[in-house]
């Protein structure tokens, strides 16, 4: 029995268990323990004082108000008019928010919790991501780290969490499908056949469901992710030696997916749920104040509908000019952040004093991201590398179709909508600068070191320093921390685009 078996696996060419192969982190300790040091850290970075300022702060006049009548009404409550509220975006991020009041109250602490939660988790996901493509302790926690290293906030954080979970489950799908495809070439059986059902794919489904359920801007995601799975799914039969690789599992990638898809909409629909099940919502009973019939089900659906109609009315006529707004093509450059707060109290050791909680990213970080993007490019098609295309597509979807709705409307948009492309973005830096610290050999270590790998690792770490250094600078406009006027005009950097 064992011969026959030993004779069966020695089948399979080792070139083809080489393509086919995956990353194995069951008994990866020290991959664990850097990850759950960076999570820790960013968690107290991030839950330090997060009861400051003690009031509300841009968009938090709408969203924690939202939340709190959620929790009591189901539904967003206007109080002015003592009427069911009109919101243009769907309902699980104030649901979330929802939580944090649950626990600790409509407070600071209660509202702001549950996105410093979304942002560590976040951290979390993308080191395990790195870990897993770039098969490097080292890279995943650096990519920890310049995640940790910029902040965010607003419903976008949980956007890009959802964003960043589905782009998760899609990695896990395709090292899943590769790893059954090996496993049946290795017990003599035809890959073709091997197929089961793959939780992970349906699991990205949900979670996109989930991303649609916090803002509809999710969707530019959707053909890059179904793009990226289908190509992924493909190369791994092309690897497997099948024939026609992409006609050979057509039928099952396409029956899948639509599962996975359906479940991004019953998902989506469960966000709705308190709309659904109360009569208190927004047009929540539109057809029937209007004279049209209203059946069971599909009546609530038709009205549903007629809502996501006027809501997607309300974004494609938003033009109205803000002192904040920004164009895409600002955003990398970080060209106009947006202010939170800002106050001139006293108390600093100066004459004039100075707090703001300006929406910056860490500059060195930013700027160091088209340049990134264009090498990660060039290395990509040199190397015909799947990495680079699994963090380029989701990247472009992040930002590239803004630039359509800036041109062709001139939308009203703000720099925090790049915030769902920020992890591909960090990826794609963490990718050059393994190139970087990593010779065409490979790594090595004792005397087989090269001066390539030596000299790469000093400019990597000299880069990463400069990002903490550049961070730990620019903190306290981070958080509304009280320094001299003089302390605060010097970090105004770019100007007046800054303030």
């Amino acid at each position: 029995m064992t011969t026959a078996v030993t004779e069966r696996k020695s089948v399979v060419p080792e070139l083809v268990r080489r393509r086919l192969s995956t990353l194995d982190t069951r008994l990866d300790p020290y991959s664990w323990l850097v990850t759950a040091v960076i999570v820790a850290a960013a968690a107290i970075l991030r839950l330090s004082g997060i009861s400051n300022p003690q009031k509300l702060v841009f968009d938090e006049v709408y969203y924690p108000n939202d939340a709190w009548d959620m929790l009591h009404r189901g539904v967003e409550w206007d109080e002015k008019t003592n009427g069911p509220g009109y919101v243009v975006h769907p309902p699980l991020g104030k649901w979330m928010i929802a939580i944090g009041e649950k626990i600790f109250g409509n407070t600071e602490l209660g509202w702001r919790f549950p996105t410093a939660i979304a942002g560590t988790l976040m951290i979390l996901i993308l080191i395990r991501v790195a870990y897993r493509m770039f098969h490097s302790i080292i890279l995943a926690g650096m990519a920890g780290l310049l995640m940790m290293l910029s902040r965010t906030s607003l419903l976008d954080i949980f956007l890009g969490l959802f964003i960043l979970l589905t782009f998760a489950c899609a990695v896990l799908d395709r090292d899943h499908y590769r790893r059954r495809l090996l496993r049946a070439l290795t017990d003599g059986a035809d890959p073709r056949r091997a197929a089961r059902v793959p939780w992970w794919l349906l699991a990205t489904g949900i979670s996109f469901g989930l991303a649609c359920g916090v803002k509809w801007s999710a969707l530019f995601f959707l053909p890059a992710f179904a793009a990226l799975i289908v190509l992924w799914r493909v190369q791994a039969r092309r690897s497997a030696g099948l024939a026609r690789p992409l006609r050979s599992g057509l039928v099952g990638d396409l029956g899948w997916g639509l599962t996975s898809f359906a479940l991004s909409a019953v998902f989506y629909l469960a966000t709705w749920t308190g709309w659904l099940l109360t009569d208190t919502g927004y047009d929540r009973h539109f057809r029937a104040d209007n004279g049209l019939s209203e059946p069971p089900v599909l009546g609530a659906l038709l009205n549903l509908w007629h809502y996501h109609d006027s809501a997607y009315g309300f974004h494609s006529g938003l033009t109205t000019p803000h002192r904040y707004q920004s164009w895409p093509w600002q955003w990398l450059l970080l060209g106009r952040p947006v202010a939170f707060d800002w106050a001139t109290p006293t108390g600093c050791g100066a004459p004039s004093c100075a707090s703001e909680i300006l929406l910056l990213g860490t500059p060195l970080l930013w700027w160091s991201f088209l340049p990134a993007l264009a090498a990660l490019l060039w290395l990509g098609i040199a190397r015909r590398d799947w990495r680079a295309t699994a963090i380029l597509a989701p990247a472009a979807a992040g930002l590239l179709p803004w630039f359509y709705f800036a041109v062709a409307d001139g939308r009203t948009m703000f720099s925090f909508y790049a915030l769902p492309a920020l992890p591909f973005l960090i990826l794609a830096v963490v990718y050059v600068l393994g190139a970087i610290m990593t010779p065409p050999t490979g790594m090595a270590t004792g005397p087989a070191r090269t001066d390539h790998q030596l000299i790469g690792t000093v400019v990597v770490a000299v880069y990463v320093t400069l990002i903490a250094v550049c961070f730990a600078y620019f903190y306290p406009i981070f958080v509304g921390h009280l320094l001299p006027y003089e302390d605060w005009h010097a970090r105004m950097w770019l100007g007046d685009r800054w303030i």
